[in-house]
């Protein structure tokens, strides 16, 4: 737990095997719940995460925001916690991204790989730009100050749910931040470091056919925010014993 909060980390994996038995240990021991969703694997990761103590949730279904979505649904945690599976995220950091929203001082914080400190060649140029891009695109349209897309982030559950977030694929994360903002959730980015996966090649940058999914997805789900008209909340999104005032939806 922090700050009386329960915590749970949700990582959405496809064949990351090699990967998991790595970086699971890694996680701190203040967090409550360890899930794992294993989103159509056939390399054997659902066993090494069930060795490595999480709890192993199957979404057969493809899609990165699907998997996330079903790890939200499969716990009631205050506090969720995402980080990718490939182990390029650091669970080192869990603090510095979970703290501000178990606190009360954040609805949902971002880890900034921009912010940060990279490896060399952890972000390919492609992620470099996409993320720019998108990044422009959000202070364009909606005047969001959003510095990445990374996977590393954390959120209130109740404010993820009242999100409503419609993107099963690759546009889960921008499509989060979007709506976030314009539903006037109190977000901040905090610098984190990245390194390069632990094993394997991304689904993402590794492929010509990932970079341009991603892309497609990506953008798809910023012009279709674009001319979606900004709905009522359907609940309180801040922590009535949190400190601070509501951002005004943009």
């Amino acid at each position: 737990m922090r700050a009386d909060r329960r915590i749970a980390v949700i990582i959405p994996a496809l064949n990351e095997a090699a990967s998991l038995g790595a970086m699971l240990p890694e996680l701190p021991g203040w967090i409550d719940e360890v899930i794992v969703v294993d989103n159509g694997s056939t390399d054997g990761t659902a066993e090494v995460a069930r060795r490595c103590g999480a709890r192993v949730v199957a979404e057969p279904v493809r899609g990165y925001g699907r998997a996330c979505l079903t790890g939200a649904y499969a716990t009631e945690a205050d506090v969720l916690l995402f980080l990718d599976g490939d182990g390029s995220d650091r669970p080192a950091l869990a603090a510095r991204v979970v703290d501000p929203v178990a606190t009360g001082a954040a609805d949902m914080v971002i880890g900034s790989r921009v912010l940060g400190v990279r490896e060399t060649g952890a972000l390919s140029p492609q992620q470099r730009w996409g993320n720019a891009l998108a990044c422009v695109l959000m202070r364009w349209l909606w005047r969001a100050q959003y510095t990445d897309l990374g996977p590393f982030r954390a959120i209130r559950r109740e404010a993820l749910l009242a999100l409503d977030l419609q993107a099963m694929t690759y546009g889960w994360t921008v499509e989060m931040q979007i709506r976030a903002h314009r539903m006037g959730l109190r977000t901040i980015d905090v610098a984190v470091d990245y390194r390069r996966r632990i094993a394997g090649r991304s689904k993402v940058s590794g492929t010509v056919r990932g970079v341009a999914l991603a892309a497609w997805y990506i953008l798809g789900t910023i012009a279709l925010e674009a001319i979606r008209p900004a709905a009522p909340l359907p609940l309180p999104v801040t922590d009535p014993s949190a400190p601070g005032e509501r951002q005004q939806p943009a």
